[in-house]
């Protein structure tokens, strides 16, 4: 049997795009501060103090065991690292997951980024996969904007990352719904599964989240409990974003613009609430 899920009114996801835009500004500013010799620590207070600042709420300390505002996976580690004193080195490749909570509504959303002032065969090739993972979210959201079940999402996650390369793509872990809470139903997978999933109708909002390796999909948990990290050692990324389906279309709630610039190759136009 099915999980219910709710489907949110045009109020609600109003009240969700302000969550969505202060997850923005603290992953903006977080971004900002990326560079050699800053610990993932540093970046973790960046992001509790604009989410704070904005008032909001750190949804990531919600979650029953969780301390920190961000998730930040470096290297082999491709989701779920917990901020330490840990310094970043030019040329690693860092995912950073964000969330925050405004009146009760959620957003999340999570980038990859490359930390500047090395160069080489590496970087380029670190370069790519957090490319592929992000065309495979906008892929996936382009498909929501014109998909009759959720799991067409899934299908073009999977199909843009396997025409790039011999990527791997996390089976374990998937995006999901949002709203009153970060993690809702129903699940959003990031590959073709036979269950076509729930119905896109207006009100349905998730968040679209790929996660990908440049080898092997197979993972561990780290001795922490939280890391989630390749098991050949090769690297990962994590794209992410919250969106929003009503009756006039899709509203991309964590990017500023909407969704604008990454739908524009795609032929679609976001709409908004506002």
């Amino acid at each position: 049997m099915r999980k219910s899920y709710e489907l949110k009114t045009n109020e609600q996801i109003r009240k969700m795009r302000a969550a969505g835009l202060l997850t923005a500004k603290a992953l903006a500013n977080v971004k900002a501060a990326i560079k050699p010799g800053v610990t993932t620590l540093e970046l973790d207070q960046i992001a509790e103090q604009t989410i704070r600042d904005g008032g909001g709420i750190p949804n990531f300390q919600l979650v029953p065991g969780y301390f920190h505002t961000i998730c930040a996976s470096v290297d082999s580690t491709v989701v779920h690292g917990i901020p330490s004193n840990q310094v970043l080195e030019a040329g690693d490749i860092v995912s950073i997951d964000c969330g925050a909570e405004i009146a009760g509504w959620n957003g999340d959303s999570a980038f990859t980024v490359i930390v500047p002032g090395a160069q080489g065969e590496l970087i380029k090739q670190r370069q790519q996969l957090s490319d592929v993972c992000q065309g495979s979210l906008w892929a996936g959201i382009a498909a929501l904007a014109g998909a009759k079940k959720l799991n067409e999402v899934g299908v073009a996650v999977q199909e843009h990352v396997l025409s790039q390369g011999p990527y791997g793509i996390l089976e374990q872990y998937v995006g999901h719904g949002i709203g009153r809470s970060m993690h809702e139903d129903p699940a959003v997978f990031n590959y073709r599964v036979r269950d076509q999933g729930p119905k896109v109708v207006p009100g349905l909002c998730v968040a679209i989240e790929p996660m990908i390796t440049s080898g092997d999909q197979k993972t561990f948990i780290q001795d922490d409990d939280w890391g989630v990290a390749t098991a050949d050692s090769s690297d990962g990324a994590h794209w992410e974003h919250s969106v929003a389906v009503h009756e006039k279309g899709i509203w991309v709630l964590t990017a500023e613009d909407g969704g604008v610039e990454g739908l524009k190759p795609f032929g679609i136009t976001p709409v908004s609430l506002d």
